[in-house]
């Protein structure tokens, strides 16, 4: 998942919920989408891939009301340029859960094999209640805004209690918003249906579906649910099979404690540099020991306080990818000597967020809240803030700390229960060492999908498989699977290659 920070009462979806969801299409009037050109911003700054097309899909608020109020959601696509090799299309999502009008710009520029490009239309969509899609929000002020959607790091229980106060004002919040009408029908399952729509709006019997991150639960369930209607699903960088509940942001304590040993590795490399230590043990042993000093004595910048709940989330969002360990090094290298850090490059997600904070921040939450049930018990947080607290000092007790989701209505409809019904048509791609999407919760979501999936790993940290770190085996498994459909007869593991750590 993506992070919004500086750097950012009806059936459920088993076998009936699959019936369900084929008699709530079928009874959707069918729209047609009028392509036109795509804003230029669309693309974050990239520049749009030549003959990208955007457009508008009205569909049902609710899909139990398919003749009711409809919302629109914004589509794009990237036409394949070669009518003899074309398969299909390719539904694409970048997780977050965020807007994805421009994605095809990132695979672009990510060197997507032209194979593919030739084989699928590729198409990009906001998800519902998300920026060019009927929006949402909470009215949330710069504070509320400051931290994204992940909760601080509590250094003790009255820490615990204070988010929870804040938690609860975000929720009523979004309840009391001129939004609210949405609130209850922005979900992943809802997310799932629009993606059925938009297939049934180009004409197509099938879907394929390439998503990263949050991304993988949504194809999950959009393979759950429509499983006839799935071609070749590739799920990269996996959630577990609830999607972002309670329990898969406890995990990113694990996901830290996995990853963190490949930035102390370079720092320690590079002690001339930053002189923190000539071991990874000592970085680390340098790390506890500043986040704790800047809890007593923050160091203060020009725009921002640095103290140690903003030092632990700058490291969780920078062990991304290899690519931002020495602005990293350098934020660790200022704060060690009691200076502020120099600016930090601006996220893709960062971007995003200072252009509509409210609306990602709050669009998030409307979804993850609607799509599993969170503990209500204050207390219950404040115990397992303890445990992780000792268990993973890196990030423990930010994960397993209160967000708005405790204090949501209740969801009209079941979360979808991912299983193993339908065809052998699913890939998941996952490396060892993710801080966001850690391979506990991959592994989880692979023993959900049983004998419709197979798992390829690779021993790599940072978030994200294919194409961005050229890990050449895992690539392959992907493009060959987009390509042929033919999944490995069995899981395997990729070893490290010349990537980068």
């Amino acid at each position: 998942m993506t992070i919004a920070v500086a750097a950012a009462a009806v059936a459920t979806a088993t076998t009936s919920g699959v019936s369900q969801a084929g008699t709530v299409n079928a009874a959707t009037p069918v729209q047609n989408i009028k392509w036109g050109e795509c804003d230029k911003d669309v693309g974050d700054g990239l520049p749009l891939p030549e003959g990208m097309q955007c457009g508008t899909l009205k569909v049902p608020l609710d899909y139990q009301k398919p003749q009711g109020r409809t919302i629109d959601i914004a589509v794009s696509r990237l036409p394949s340029k070669n009518p003899e090799k074309r398969r299909g299309i390719l539904l694409i999502n970048p997780g977050g859960p965020s807007p994805g009008l421009g994605y095809q710009a990132v695979l672009v520029a990510a060197k997507m094999p032209q194979a593919v490009l030739d084989s699928y239309d590729l198409i990009g969509f906001d998800p519902r209640g998300m920026g060019r899609s009927t929006p949402v929000k909470c009215d949330l002020t710069e504070e509320q805004q400051l931290f994204g959607n992940i909760p601080p790091y509590a250094r003790n229980t009255a820490d615990v209690a204070k988010r929870a106060e804040q938690s609860q004002q975000i929720a009523e919040q979004c309840a009391a918003s001129d939004t609210a009408w949405m609130l209850p029908y922005v979900s992943a399952k809802n997310t799932a249906r629009d993606l059925d729509s938009i297939r049934t709006a180009l004409g197509e019997q099938k879907a394929s579906y390439l998503g990263a991150s949050w991304g993988t639960y949504l194809g999950a369930v959009y393979a759950t649910m429509f499983p006839e209607r799935t071609d070749r699903v590739v799920l990269d960088s996996n959630l577990g099979p609830a999607g972002w509940d309670y329990e898969s942001q406890r995990l990113w304590s694990q996901g830290v404690d996995d990853r963190f040993p490949d930035f102390a590795k370079y720092v320690a490399a590079n002690y001339r540099e930053y002189g923190l230590g000539r071991t990874a043990a000592q970085v680390k042993a340098k790390y506890l020991q500043l986040a704790a000093r800047l809890d007593r004595t923050p160091v203060k910048g020009p725009d921002v306080v640095w103290d140690g709940v903003l030092f632990r989330l700058i490291t969780f969002a920078y062990s991304y990818a290899a690519t931002q360990q020495p602005a990293l090094a350098g934020v660790f290298k200022a704060l060690e000597a009691n200076q502020p850090p120099p600016p930090l490059p601006a996220s893709e997600n960062a971007k995003a967020t200072a252009a509509g904070a409210d609306n990602l921040i709050s669009a998030r939450y409307y979804m993850i809240c609607n799509d599993s049930h969170w503990p209500t018990s204050l207390q219950s947080y404040q115990r397992n803030v303890a445990i992780d607290r000792i268990r993973h000092p890196l990030f423990g007790a930010a994960g397993a700390n209160v967000n708005p989701c405790a204090y949501w209505p209740k969801p009209v409809e079941e979360p979808v229960r991912i299983g193993d019904n339908g065809p052998s048509n699913v890939l998941m791609v996952q490396n060892l060492r993710d801080p966001a999407t850690p391979l506990a919760g991959a592994e989880q979501l692979r023993k959900a999908l049983g004998d419709r999936a197979r798992m390829v790993t690779a021993d790599q940290g940072g978030h994200g498989v294919y194409l961005l770190n050229k890990n050449q085996c895992a690539n392959t498994a992907a493009t060959s699977f987009l390509l042929t459909g033919r999944l490995p007869e069995r899981d395997y593991h990729c070893s490290a290659d010349a990537a980068p750590r």
